[in-house]
Protein backbone atom coordinates (compact mmCIF):
# COMPACT_ATOMS: atom_id res chain seq x y z
CA UNK A 1 0.00 0.00 0.00
CA UNK A 2 1.01 3.56 -0.92
CA UNK A 3 -0.22 6.16 1.48
CA UNK A 4 0.19 10.05 0.73
CA UNK A 5 -0.42 12.96 2.80
CA UNK A 6 -0.87 16.40 1.92
CA UNK A 7 -0.14 19.66 3.46
CA UNK A 8 -0.55 23.20 1.94
CA UNK A 9 -2.42 26.68 2.36
CA UNK A 10 -6.14 26.52 2.48
CA UNK A 11 -7.85 29.02 -0.21
CA UNK A 12 -10.14 31.46 1.27
CA UNK A 13 -12.95 30.37 -1.14
CA UNK A 14 -14.96 27.17 -1.39
CA UNK A 15 -14.07 27.01 -5.06
CA UNK A 16 -10.76 27.93 -5.00
CA UNK A 17 -10.07 25.18 -1.90
CA UNK A 18 -11.86 22.31 -3.48
CA UNK A 19 -9.96 23.19 -7.01
CA UNK A 20 -6.60 23.27 -4.77
CA UNK A 21 -7.32 19.56 -3.42
CA UNK A 22 -8.11 17.71 -6.43
CA UNK A 23 -5.19 19.06 -7.85
CA UNK A 24 -2.94 17.39 -5.04
CA UNK A 25 -5.25 14.17 -5.16
CA UNK A 26 -4.65 14.15 -8.48
CA UNK A 27 -0.82 14.33 -8.57
CA UNK A 28 -0.57 12.30 -5.93
CA UNK A 29 -2.62 9.28 -7.97
CA UNK A 30 -0.11 10.11 -10.42
CA UNK A 31 3.08 9.17 -8.25
CA UNK A 32 0.62 5.89 -7.29
CA UNK A 33 -0.42 6.52 -4.39
CA UNK A 34 -3.75 4.09 -3.26
CA UNK A 35 -5.13 5.98 -0.36
CA UNK A 36 -4.45 10.29 -0.44
CA UNK A 37 -5.59 12.06 2.88
CA UNK A 38 -6.47 15.47 2.95
CA UNK A 39 -6.16 17.91 5.74
CA UNK A 40 -9.81 18.33 8.19
CA UNK A 41 -11.89 20.59 6.86
CA UNK A 42 -9.64 21.35 3.68
CA UNK A 43 -13.06 22.93 2.08
CA UNK A 44 -12.26 26.41 3.57
CA UNK A 45 -10.55 28.30 6.29
CA UNK A 46 -10.75 26.85 9.52
CA UNK A 47 -13.79 28.60 10.62
CA UNK A 48 -13.75 27.03 14.43
CA UNK A 49 -11.45 29.83 15.47
CA UNK A 50 -14.22 31.50 16.75
CA UNK A 51 -17.92 31.62 17.73
CA UNK A 52 -20.25 32.51 14.31
CA UNK A 53 -24.30 31.62 13.66
CA UNK A 54 -23.06 32.81 10.47
CA UNK A 55 -20.69 29.49 9.95
CA UNK A 56 -23.14 26.96 10.26
CA UNK A 57 -25.00 27.69 7.14
CA UNK A 58 -21.22 25.80 5.60
CA UNK A 59 -22.52 22.56 6.78
CA UNK A 60 -23.95 20.18 3.99
CA UNK A 61 -26.46 17.55 4.35
CA UNK A 62 -24.44 13.89 3.38
CA UNK A 63 -26.84 12.76 1.00
CA UNK A 64 -27.12 16.23 -1.39
CA UNK A 65 -23.66 17.75 -0.16
CA UNK A 66 -21.45 19.29 -3.41
CA UNK A 67 -18.26 18.19 -1.78
CA UNK A 68 -18.81 14.53 -1.34
CA UNK A 69 -20.48 13.91 -4.90
CA UNK A 70 -17.03 15.84 -6.12
CA UNK A 71 -14.83 13.44 -4.42
CA UNK A 72 -16.85 10.41 -4.71
CA UNK A 73 -15.88 11.36 -8.87
CA UNK A 74 -12.39 12.38 -8.03
CA UNK A 75 -11.77 8.73 -6.10
CA UNK A 76 -13.20 6.93 -8.82
CA UNK A 77 -11.13 8.85 -11.75
CA UNK A 78 -8.08 8.76 -9.72
CA UNK A 79 -8.75 4.83 -8.34
CA UNK A 80 -7.37 6.12 -4.69
CA UNK A 81 -9.03 5.51 -1.61
CA UNK A 82 -10.39 9.10 -0.41
CA UNK A 83 -11.46 9.83 2.83
CA UNK A 84 -13.09 13.34 3.04
CA UNK A 85 -13.36 15.23 5.72
CA UNK A 86 -16.59 17.78 5.95
CA UNK A 87 -18.85 19.99 8.62
CA UNK A 88 -22.21 17.50 8.29
CA UNK A 89 -25.80 18.97 8.35
CA UNK A 90 -27.97 15.77 9.80
CA UNK A 91 -31.54 17.05 10.99
CA UNK A 92 -30.95 19.82 13.58
CA UNK A 93 -27.66 18.32 14.32
CA UNK A 94 -24.16 19.24 13.43
CA UNK A 95 -21.34 17.27 13.24
CA UNK A 96 -17.58 17.29 12.00
CA UNK A 97 -17.43 14.04 9.94
CA UNK A 98 -15.58 11.73 7.21
CA UNK A 99 -16.94 10.06 4.45
CA UNK A 100 -14.54 6.93 3.16
CA UNK A 101 -14.78 6.26 -0.77
CA UNK A 102 -12.90 3.19 -2.31
CA UNK A 103 -10.91 3.41 -5.31
CA UNK A 104 -14.49 2.49 -7.40
CA UNK A 105 -15.89 5.14 -5.78
CA UNK A 106 -17.77 3.37 -3.86
CA UNK A 107 -19.00 4.65 -0.85
CA UNK A 108 -18.12 2.83 1.81
CA UNK A 109 -19.62 5.15 5.22
CA UNK A 110 -19.97 8.00 7.53
CA UNK A 111 -17.25 8.49 10.96
CA UNK A 112 -18.10 11.60 13.22
CA UNK A 113 -15.43 12.78 14.99
CA UNK A 114 -15.83 11.23 18.81
CA UNK A 115 -13.49 13.85 20.32
CA UNK A 116 -14.64 17.89 20.37
CA UNK A 117 -12.33 20.18 21.61
CA UNK A 118 -12.93 23.75 23.02
CA UNK A 119 -10.52 26.16 23.87
CA UNK A 120 -9.03 29.22 21.90
CA UNK A 121 -9.01 29.36 18.64
CA UNK A 122 -10.35 25.75 18.73
CA UNK A 123 -13.67 26.55 19.21
CA UNK A 124 -15.32 23.21 18.06
CA UNK A 125 -17.79 22.49 20.64
CA UNK A 126 -20.20 25.82 19.63
CA UNK A 127 -20.68 23.95 16.13
CA UNK A 128 -20.29 19.88 16.38
CA UNK A 129 -21.76 17.52 18.23
CA UNK A 130 -20.04 14.79 19.61
CA UNK A 131 -19.78 11.64 17.38
CA UNK A 132 -22.08 8.86 17.26
CA UNK A 133 -21.16 6.44 14.59
CA UNK A 134 -18.37 5.13 17.14
CA UNK A 135 -15.11 4.37 15.90
CA UNK A 136 -15.05 3.09 12.34
CA UNK A 137 -12.67 0.50 10.15
CA UNK A 138 -13.33 0.67 6.56
CA UNK A 139 -12.27 -2.73 3.95
CA UNK A 140 -10.74 -0.68 0.99
CA UNK A 141 -9.30 -2.24 -2.29
CA UNK A 142 -6.07 -0.74 -0.55
CA UNK A 143 -6.53 -2.25 2.63
CA UNK A 144 -8.69 -2.02 5.88
CA UNK A 145 -8.12 1.93 7.42
CA UNK A 146 -9.30 3.01 10.65
CA UNK A 147 -9.70 7.06 10.45
CA UNK A 148 -9.93 9.14 13.61
CA UNK A 149 -9.83 13.30 13.18
CA UNK A 150 -7.43 15.72 14.62
CA UNK A 151 -8.49 15.75 18.92
CA UNK A 152 -9.01 11.84 17.98
CA UNK A 153 -5.45 11.06 17.56
CA UNK A 154 -4.32 12.51 21.14
CA UNK A 155 -6.79 9.80 22.76
CA UNK A 156 -4.65 6.15 23.23
CA UNK A 157 -8.13 4.64 23.30
CA UNK A 158 -9.01 5.59 19.53
CA UNK A 159 -5.53 4.17 18.18
CA UNK A 160 -6.31 0.44 20.26
CA UNK A 161 -10.11 0.00 19.44
CA UNK A 162 -9.38 0.70 15.66
CA UNK A 163 -6.67 -1.15 16.02
CA UNK A 164 -8.98 -4.00 17.73
CA UNK A 165 -11.30 -3.63 15.13
CA UNK A 166 -8.80 -5.02 12.30
CA UNK A 167 -7.30 -1.53 10.92
CA UNK A 168 -3.81 -2.03 9.18
CA UNK A 169 -3.29 1.84 8.45
CA UNK A 170 -4.66 4.73 10.50
CA UNK A 171 -5.59 7.73 9.06
CA UNK A 172 -5.47 11.19 11.17
CA UNK A 173 -7.08 14.74 9.13
CA UNK A 174 -5.55 17.47 11.13
CA UNK A 175 -6.20 21.12 11.76
CA UNK A 176 -3.35 21.87 14.35
CA UNK A 177 -1.78 25.21 14.71
CA UNK A 178 -0.73 27.77 17.41
CA UNK A 179 -1.88 27.63 20.58
CA UNK A 180 -1.78 30.86 22.20
CA UNK A 181 -2.63 29.42 25.89
CA UNK A 182 0.71 27.09 25.82
CA UNK A 183 3.86 28.06 27.02
CA UNK A 184 5.37 25.52 24.85
CA UNK A 185 5.24 24.37 21.25
CA UNK A 186 2.96 21.39 21.24
CA UNK A 187 3.91 20.34 17.95
CA UNK A 188 6.64 17.45 19.38
CA UNK A 189 4.07 16.63 22.05
CA UNK A 190 1.59 15.93 19.44
CA UNK A 191 4.09 13.80 17.49
CA UNK A 192 5.01 11.87 20.53
CA UNK A 193 1.99 11.05 21.24
CA UNK A 194 1.06 9.73 17.72
CA UNK A 195 4.00 8.02 16.92
CA UNK A 196 3.85 6.51 20.48
CA UNK A 197 0.56 4.87 19.74
CA UNK A 198 1.20 3.46 16.17
CA UNK A 199 4.46 1.43 17.97
CA UNK A 200 2.15 0.38 20.39
CA UNK A 201 -0.42 -0.97 17.86
CA UNK A 202 2.39 -2.08 15.40
CA UNK A 203 0.05 -0.05 12.87
CA UNK A 204 1.50 2.96 10.83
CA UNK A 205 -0.25 5.93 10.83
CA UNK A 206 -0.75 8.87 9.13
CA UNK A 207 -1.57 12.78 9.55
CA UNK A 208 -2.43 15.66 7.29
CA UNK A 209 -2.20 19.14 7.98
CA UNK A 210 -2.65 22.42 7.25
CA UNK A 211 0.22 25.67 6.71
CA UNK A 212 -0.24 29.10 6.68
CA UNK A 213 -1.69 32.37 8.91
CA UNK A 214 -5.44 32.29 8.73
CA UNK A 215 -7.41 35.15 10.12
CA UNK A 216 -11.04 34.68 11.64
CA UNK A 217 -12.46 38.09 13.18
CA UNK A 218 -9.93 39.44 15.45
CA UNK A 219 -8.55 35.80 15.87
CA UNK A 220 -5.49 34.32 13.85
CA UNK A 221 -3.70 31.42 14.08
CA UNK A 222 -0.89 29.50 12.04
CA UNK A 223 -0.99 26.25 11.42
CA UNK A 224 1.69 24.67 12.38
CA UNK A 225 1.95 21.98 9.39
CA UNK A 226 4.86 18.94 10.21
CA UNK A 227 2.35 16.26 8.54
CA UNK A 228 3.75 12.73 8.52
CA UNK A 229 3.40 9.34 7.98
CA UNK A 230 4.98 6.91 11.34
CA UNK A 231 5.25 3.39 10.50
CA UNK A 232 4.38 0.58 12.92
CA UNK A 233 7.69 1.19 15.07
CA UNK A 234 6.78 4.50 15.24
CA UNK A 235 9.88 5.74 13.51
CA UNK A 236 8.90 8.63 11.34
CA UNK A 237 9.51 7.85 7.76
CA UNK A 238 8.60 10.72 6.09
CA UNK A 239 7.37 14.57 7.12
CA UNK A 240 7.31 17.97 5.82
CA UNK A 241 8.19 20.70 7.75
CA UNK A 242 5.92 24.18 8.97
CA UNK A 243 5.64 26.22 5.83
CA UNK A 244 5.60 23.51 2.82
CA UNK A 245 3.48 22.65 0.99
CA UNK A 246 3.11 19.69 -0.80
CA UNK A 247 3.01 15.41 -0.50
CA UNK A 248 4.99 13.09 0.89
CA UNK A 249 4.35 9.38 -0.07
CA UNK A 250 4.74 6.26 1.95
CA UNK A 251 4.71 2.29 0.97
CA UNK A 252 3.95 -0.61 3.70
CA UNK A 253 3.92 -4.04 3.11
CA UNK A 254 0.67 -4.69 5.47
CA UNK A 255 0.92 -8.66 5.09
CA UNK A 256 4.56 -8.45 6.72
CA UNK A 257 3.49 -6.08 9.23
CA UNK A 258 0.59 -8.24 10.29
CA UNK A 259 3.46 -10.96 10.95
CA UNK A 260 4.99 -8.77 13.02
CA UNK A 261 1.67 -7.65 15.12
CA UNK A 262 0.99 -11.60 16.48
CA UNK A 263 4.67 -12.17 16.64
CA UNK A 264 4.75 -9.35 20.21
CA UNK A 265 1.57 -11.18 20.97
CA UNK A 266 0.24 -7.30 22.71
CA UNK A 267 -3.36 -7.68 21.77
CA UNK A 268 -2.86 -11.74 23.05
CA UNK A 269 -1.58 -10.26 26.47
CA UNK A 270 -4.49 -7.80 27.01
CA UNK A 271 -6.12 -8.47 30.34
CA UNK A 272 -9.24 -7.09 29.71
CA UNK A 273 -10.75 -8.16 33.13
CA UNK A 274 -8.32 -5.99 34.49
CA UNK A 275 -9.47 -2.83 32.70
CA UNK A 276 -12.90 -1.86 33.71
CA UNK A 277 -11.64 1.38 35.92
CA UNK A 278 -11.10 3.14 32.12
CA UNK A 279 -15.10 3.25 31.82
CA UNK A 280 -14.97 5.38 35.51
CA UNK A 281 -13.69 9.35 35.86
CA UNK A 282 -12.14 9.55 39.13
CA UNK A 283 -9.33 8.02 40.46
CA UNK A 284 -10.88 7.20 44.08
CA UNK A 285 -13.32 5.23 41.49
CA UNK A 286 -10.03 3.30 40.44
CA UNK A 287 -9.26 2.17 43.80
CA UNK A 288 -7.20 5.45 43.91
CA UNK A 289 -6.94 8.03 46.92
CA UNK A 290 -9.73 10.72 47.18
CA UNK A 291 -7.39 13.66 45.48
CA UNK A 292 -8.99 12.51 42.76
CA UNK A 293 -12.42 14.36 43.56
CA UNK A 294 -10.50 17.15 43.82
CA UNK A 295 -9.05 17.29 41.03
CA UNK A 296 -10.81 19.08 37.65
CA UNK A 297 -8.64 17.50 35.60
CA UNK A 298 -10.23 13.85 36.60
CA UNK A 299 -13.39 14.49 35.79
Amino acid sequence: MKVAILQYRVPASYEEAVAKAISYVEQAAAQGADVVLLPELFEGPYFCQIEDYENFKKAEIRKTSKTLATFQAVAKKNRVVLPVSFFEKDGNCYFNSLEMFDKDGRDLGLYRKSHIPTGECYEEKFYFAPGNTGFKVFKTEAGRIGCGICWDQWFPETHRILALKGAELLLFPTAIGSEPVLVRDSMPHWRNTMAGQAAANLVPLAASNRVGLEKAGSSEMKFLGYSFVADQHGEIVTSMDREEEGIRLAEFDLPKIEEERYSWGVFRDRRIDLYGPLLRQGSSEMGGDDEGDKNPNCH
